[in-house]
């Protein structure tokens, strides 16, 4: 039986809407904190009134997001192959499973660091840096690849310890090294006497971009230092003994499987930002840095919904591993209804005030302009893109790896490049804008179909075990 302080009786015994309060809100909290961490990085660059700069860090963020992947593989991989081996009963398998992901994820994350760095400059070139930003986007990657490790480490155990249930444990994880980052932005951005909403700076050390990274690597480091307390308190019952590391009993697959997608998203993303900076760079710097401001605005709504998404997850997924499927079923419709409600109230919200909020990170009216197009674009889908995060993240939990490709896949590599390429052609920077809106309408309907497909087999599954 489990403890009275057990996480796991949030999933048996909670209520559906109590059970996903408890699991959400953290998530979603956490994800807050860490829209503005991302945010906080193009506003304090755009404070310093130099469009080449913002312009950089668009450009180098695709290759940020590969280090985002990494974290992703282990991370949610582990996380999906926890929860539904709790379901299942298997405790000492766990800590195998959370030793391999922290030790594999730490290997391969100083392995690829090392050759960004050596190779950063024709990588930035590659992904549509111009001779005005390179030198900005290449101190940018040095920074964050030197403190690979630790940005790859946070998501692994932010996500490990999501597996087990601690959502609130998980979310300090993320928030506290994300709080400092933002504390540390403008002292490393900006120089002492600029004004910052109105007030001079009293301190800063005038680093720009390179400020803004090295800022993002202590918030990590401090983040995976406090993990690192959370397991040696003996609290949880992950583990991250290297003794414990295994490859033994399909360890190995049952991450990657469900790894793999959620990482895939994190490099069709790169890939798709490389591309559509290649497309954006033929009208100018300006266009590019407008996209990445509209982009990082429109992650209030993206991330609040992942947010969710993924804080149910490992609700679905010990549900599953227990075969518990109308509990499962119910979860997942409550969450997707809260997603379209989350949707609906920030996309109003941004309709509205969209001039003022692209305003907020750069004082250049040419930007400006392009920017709200570029985020009225984006916000089309936002009331229901919630349900196919919901989905995604419950074909994760239940271990549907295949699924997960596909909409990860379609989203930000089969059905969006190609968009990227017709839209281009037929109506230039007004179909580049509009391509990723189309590709999430297909994408929504694909992962309906799909869920309901799983569905009908679940229900088959279910008939068969009542007989």
């Amino acid at each position: 039986m489990p403890k009275k302080n057990d996480n796991t009786l949030i999933f048996s015994e909670y209520k559906i809407p109590r059970a996903v309060a408890v699991l959400a809100i953290p998530s979603m909290l956490g994800m807050l904190i860490n829209i503005i961490y991302n945010l906080a990085d193009t506003f304090f660059v755009g404070q310093t009134g130099d469009s080449n700069q913002v312009a950089a860090v668009s450009v180098a963020m695709p290759v940020f997001l590969f280090f985002l992947a990494l974290g992703n593989l282990f991370g949610v991989g582990g996380c999906a192959f926890i929860s539904r081996s709790l379901g299942e009963g298997k405790r000492e398998k766990i800590k195998s499973i959370s030793s391999f992901c922290i030790y594999s994820g730490l290997a391969i994350s100083v392995v690829v660091a090392a050759g960004f760095i050596i190779f950063r400059r024709p990588l930035l070139y590659m992904v549509g840096a111009s001779d005005n930003t390179i030198d900005f986007a290449g101190d940018y990657l040095f920074w964050v690849a030197l403190g690979a490790p630790f940005v790859t480490l946070s998501i692994i155990a932010c996500n490990l310890v999501r597996g087990e249930g601690a959502a609130k444990e998980s979310m300090i994880g993320m928030v506290i090294g994300q709080i400092v980052n933002i504390i540390l932005d403008p002292i490393f951005i900006l120089k002492t006497g600029d004004s910052l909403l109105g007030i001079p700076l009293v301190f800063g050390f005038n680093m720009g971009v390179a400020g803004a990274a090295i800022a993002t690597v202590l918030g990590n480091v401090v983040s995976v230092l406090y993990f690192v307390i959370y397991f040696i308190r003996g609290k949880s019952i992950l583990s991250i003994t290297p003794k414990r590391f295994s490859i033994k009993h399909g360890i190995p697959k049952g991450v990657i499987s469900v790894g793999v997608p959620a990482s895939l998203n994190n490099l069709l993303m790169s890939l798709s930002n490389i591309v559509i900076n290649m497309f954006l760079s033929s009208y100018g710097d300006y266009a590019v840095a407008a996209m990445g401001v509209a982009m990082k605005a429109n992650l209030l709504v993206v991330m609040l919904q992942i947010g969710l998404a993924q804080g149910i997850q490992p609700l679905i997924g010990y549900c599953y591993g227990a075969r518990n499927y109308p509990r499962m079923k119910k979860t997942i419709y409550f969450g997707s209804v809260c997603n379209i409600i989350i949707g609906a109230t920030v996309t109003l919200f941004y309709v509205l005030f969209r001039r003022n909020i692209i305003a907020m990170f750069i004082d250049n009216a040419q930007v400006i302009e392009y920017g709200i197009k570029m985020l009225t674009a984006l916000m089309v889908p936002g009331v229901a893109i919630g349900i196919m995060f919901v989905i995604n993240n419950a074909f994760q939990a239940m271990g549907k790896g295949l699924q997960s490709l596909i909409l990860a896949a379609g989203r930000q590599g089969l059905v969006y490049l190609p968009m990227l390429f017709i839209m281009d052609n037929f109506f230039g920077l007004e179909g580049i804008i509009w391509a990723q809106p189309i590709a999430d309408f297909c994408c929504i309907v694909l992962s309906i179909a799909m869920f309901a497909g799983i569905l009908k087999k679940l229900s088959e599954k279910a008939a068969k075990i009542v007989k």
